[in-house]
């Protein structure tokens, strides 16, 4: 901005006095090349006195709020500026005695071309200050807002792991107690399912492929616990795969179905995971609804739901029928791994 400024005032300055000297004569019979070379001189004085008013004030009054004093304050100095430069200018260059600007209408001869070119070279000035703090103001703002938002999402991201664990740990002290020989071979399995947890709780997103992996192992966690009473099945075609979801999200929907649902040998639970329409990844189960919810951190959906909602989209689609619950999330397409994302539409 400094540097676009300094090109207007240099250049303005004699583009400004050679209009002064084509349009405004006053009566002078100098050559031509006099009165531009004297307008030049007489421009670029009050153009750099006024500018540097203009940047002393505006140091001293900063915020927007302070506006209207800064401007009143400004345009007293400016004025003062003015006159007694115009006196001073007129008796450096032998225009007039201090004898004929004695009378007034010698002395304020050119106070109104003086006034009108600073009013107008004035209002550019401010009218580009105001809308570069104008700018700034809304610019400040969002980073505020962004931060707030991220603050949140980070929130939301820190209760994923912890969330897991409490229930992970809840299903291996039933196993304790059932099976001591698979509730070790869930321990290490669940170790693998931890480290990638680990490897991914700080990414806002990863790849649907790596999501479905991760799913896979976790429905393989569950299955040692419910053998012959819980199936699942994954139907998501390759050129989805490289699409991106939120992490944990898949596993957050089954271990929700799992919670919420009645599993036995007579009500057999089955869970699917397909994508709908190329646009968003939906997990399905039967519904055969527990008459008593277990203990909950209920952070499951709701994390899904705010997470989404920091990527600006709050589409997430549950739908319940007379036999099956689904919950459908959007997928989220990226140019590159470094770009922001950008929700599928629907």
């Amino acid at each position: 901005m400094k540097l676009r400024e300094k090109y207007f005032r240099w250049v303005g300055i004699p583009v400004f006095a050679l209009f002064l000297t084509l349009v405004i004569k006053r009566g002078e019979d100098a050559p031509l090349w006099e009165r531009f070379l004297t307008a030049t001189l007489i421009t670029g004085f009050f153009w750099n006195g006024a500018f540097m008013i203009f940047i002393y004030f505006r140091k001293k009054f900063p915020f927007i709020r302070q506006t209207p004093r800064r401007i009143l304050i400004t345009i007293v100095a400016l004025s003062i500026f003015l006159i007694v430069g115009d006196t001073a200018i007129c008796l450096i260059l032998g225009k007039k005695t201090l004898a004929q600007l004695s009378d007034p209408a010698v002395f304020f001869k050119y106070t109104d071309i003086n006034f009108l070119a600073s009013f107008f070279i004035g209002s550019i000035y401010e009218n580009v200050y105001f809308f570069e703090q104008w700018k700034n103001t809304i610019r400040l703002n969002e980073a505020l807002k962004n931060q707030q938002i991220r603050t949140q999402f980070e929130v939301l991201q820190n209760q994923m792991s912890p969330h897991f664990l409490f229930n992970s740990l809840n299903t291996l002290t039933t196993l304790i107690a059932e099976d001591q020989e698979i509730a070790s071979e869930f321990t290490q399995k669940l170790s693998e399912v931890y480290r990638y947890i680990l490897a991914n709780k700080e990414k806002e997103l990863v790849q649907l492929k790596d999501e479905l992996e991760f799913a896979q192992a976790y429905v393989y966690l569950l299955r040692m616990r419910y053998p012959e009473n819980l199936t699942a099945s994954f139907s998501v075609d390759e050129q989805y795969q490289r699409k991106h979801i939120a992490p944990l999200t898949i596993q957050m929907l089954v271990e929700n179905a799992i919670k919420h649902n009645v599993i036995s040998k007579a009500y057999p639970l089955h869970i699917e995971v397909y994508v709908e329409n190329g646009r968003s990844i939906v997990v399905k189960n039967n519904l055969q609804s527990k008459k008593v919810i277990e203990k909950s951190t209920k952070t499951g959906l709701a994390n899904i739901k705010k997470r989404y909602e920091y990527f600006g989209k709050k589409n997430i689609d549950i739908i319940t029928t007379a036999n099956n619950y689904l919950v459908a999330v959007p997928l989220i397409s990226l140019v590159n791994e470094q770009d922001q994302p950008l929700v599928a539409e629907l």
